[in-house]
């Protein structure tokens, strides 16, 4: 009988590589390892070749970086989502689309399963899972982190190590960098190790060499520079008018944010299975992106669309966050954004200085500001006229005088 075929999303990092001889031996199955190329630069290097000296039947290193920065990227910045007001969810929108070619592998290998590394305490385990149920609910999903025998095998990273010299698993293990990175084109997350300790300051000048994307501020340039993106349905299609795939964009505008030293963040968050815990991120492009999106559609949004689509930003951050990109929910809010954003369109200009990011000018053909009307001078248009105001803000303050009436009453 041939043997059955597990689909393990492989880093190739200690864990990853440990876990695939543990699959092979404990379900005797043949291990078909998927590595999604989404910005990791060279991270990437020799993974196909250790895959396979380690036991792997077949490897996959698939290029997913224009597909991430189009239909991932690209429109979960059109919704504006941050989550709890500082995460531009690096991480969390990768995980989706790296399950979705998962699935796809398992099914065009007829596997019977998929296996994923994530340690059973962080969010990848339910992002990983939720996409496929979503999917394809009948592939199960193994997730050793998560059985018991696994854990007692390998109750910390000695028995690992151990493990894999016994196996003869090519794997490099050194203190020298005491916590976890993960790294894509939109960011670089760093957490665990010496970050636990939320009082620990990764902006000392003895950590800068933990940062990988960007400069420290205090190290950028002394001279401020400009940079201009036009939009187009609320995508950046031009930066510095020179016309840019999504994934072009998101390289050069990681290029410029890196080298002023913008887009770091650090924060205790809440992860969906119900801890605190810190990370500390590098989001040098999105920031810059976030930005300018932002300063677009304050000029082309009409007032009652945008303040309906920040109404759902929480949602759709935490709909991100939690992993239920396929979800019905996302979709439809998904859709209320497309239409949100069919008039943000025209050009951002920003000027980018040792971490900061200060608005320079903004304009659109279909701008909804009319100067003549804004201006304090008098309207040429007389399209506001001031005495109308006298009604509007009675009726307001109507409800207002009302209460307080009650309120006076009761006091008596």
């Amino acid at each position: 009988m041939a043997k059955p075929k597990i689909v393990l999303a492989y880093s190739g990092g200690l864990d990853t590589s440990v876990i695939l001889t543990w699959l092979k031996e404990t379900y005797d199955a043949e291990i078909i390892t998927f590595t999604a190329d989404i910005g990791q630069k060279d991270e990437l290097d020799g993974l196909e070749e250790k895959a396979l000296r380690t036991g792997a039947t077949k490897a996959y290193i698939d290029d997913l970086r224009d597909e991430f920065a189009r239909d991932f990227i690209y429109p979960m910045f059109q919704a504006g989502a941050l989550y709890e007001g500082q995460y531009l969810l690096g991480t969390s929108i990768a995980r989706p689309l790296i399950a979705k070619r998962m699935v796809e592998i398992a099914r065009a290998e007829g596997a019977m399963a998929i296996a994923h590394g994530a340690t059973g305490k962080g969010n990848d385990q339910v992002r990983f899972e939720l996409t496929a149920a979503a999917l394809a609910p009948e592939l199960e999903v193994i997730a050793p982190w998560r059985i018991e025998e696994f854990r007692e095998q390998f109750p910390g990273r000695a028995e690992m190590i151990a493990y894999a010299e016994k196996h003869g698993i090519p794997v490099t293990a050194s203190a020298s960098k005491p916590y976890s990175t993960d790294r894509n084109l939109l960011h670089i997350s760093f957490e665990s190790g010496m970050l636990e300790d939320p009082w620990f300051d990764p902006s000392a000048d003895s950590n800068r060499d933990m940062y990988v994307l960007s400069r420290a501020p205090e190290e950028a340039p002394d001279e401020a520079e400009y940079v201009e993106l036009e939009f187009e349905q609320g995508n950046c299609v031009a930066i510095n008018g020179k016309r840019l795939s999504p994934l072009e964009a998101m390289e050069l505008l990681n290029e410029l944010g890196g080298k002023h030293g913008i887009g770091r963040v650090d924060m205790v968050e809440n992860r969906f299975v119900g801890m605190k815990s810190r990370g500390v991120y590098e989001t040098p492009g999105g920031t810059i992106l976030f930005t300018a999106h932002r300063k677009m559609e304050s000029l082309t949004m009409d007032r009652e669309v945008m303040h309906l689509r920040d109404s759902l930003i929480s949602k759709y951050a935490s709909l991100v966050y939690n992993g239920f990109w396929f979800a019905p929910e996302r979709h439809a809010i998904q859709a209320l954004v497309t239409e949100s954003q069919k008039n943000v369109a025209g050009t951002v200009r920003l000027k980018l200085y040792k971490g900061n990011i200060m608005g320079a000018g903004v304009k659109s053909p279909v701008s909804l500001y009319n100067p003549d009307i804004a201006t304090m001078e008098a309207d040429p248009s007389k399209a506001y006229n001031q005495g109308d105001a006298t009604g509007f803000i009675r009726l307001n303050a109507l409800r207002l005088r009302v209460a307080s009436g009650v309120a006076q009453n009761a006091d008596k």
